[in-house]
């Protein structure tokens, strides 16, 4: 049977992980993912990012994560992601730390500005990419490929659960560095 564990141990990642449990974020059931697969259970990390506190937490926890790294801006992955720059940006803000942040739709807007990338992101940037929830890492590849067109150089993707089903390996693989606070264990 599936269940999660932490990956980063440290006091605050304990936390998201409480947080998250007692938000009712991993659940069992029969589950399509993203990418096509069933699962047993589900991670739904909305429960945690938009719990004040879980959101808190984490931005805290993709701040510390970067801090030092050089890092110009921090990307979000649709729509996982969204929150998770949210906090990022105002946690790095109350801790002296002014990233921008920007999300990468999944598909370019047909209305207003038409764009897929949105926010704050400038040519020839050094950025973090965060994601939900990890798979197969599709998405997050994808979203890496439409930072890249704009000669932007990812340095890190960040992920709050890797489901360990192929996505972080292939992330390395690629030459991403790649880190998530919890972990699935099967």
């Amino acid at each position: 049977m599936a269940k999660l564990e932490t990956v980063v141990d440290n006091d605050n990642v304990r936390r998201i992980m409480t947080i998250a449990m007692e938000a009712g974020a991993f659940i069992r059931g029969e589950f399509i993912l993203t990418s096509g697969k069933k699962s047993s259970y589900y991670f739904d990390a909305r429960k945690l990012t938009l719990h004040a506190e879980g959101a808190y937490r984490v931005g805290c926890e993709i701040s510390r994560l970067l801090s030092g790294k050089g890092i110009d801006a921090i990307g979000g992955v649709a729509t996982g992601g969204y929150p998770m720059v949210t906090a990022a940006a105002i946690a790095g803000y109350l801790n002296g730390m002014q990233v921008p942040v920007f999300i990468v739709r999944e598909a370019s807007k047909e209305h207003g500005t038409m764009r897929k990338i949105e926010g704050h992101l400038r040519e020839g940037s050094r950025v973090a990419i965060v994601e939900d929830v990890l798979t197969t890492g599709g998405s997050v590849l994808r979203a890496i490929q439409e930072v890249e067109s704009m000669d932007c150089h990812v340095i890190r993707v960040i992920a709050l659960v890797d489901r360990q089903e192929g996505g972080g390996q292939r992330l390395n693989e690629a030459g991403y560095e790649f880190t998530a606070f919890l972990k699935v264990v099967h």
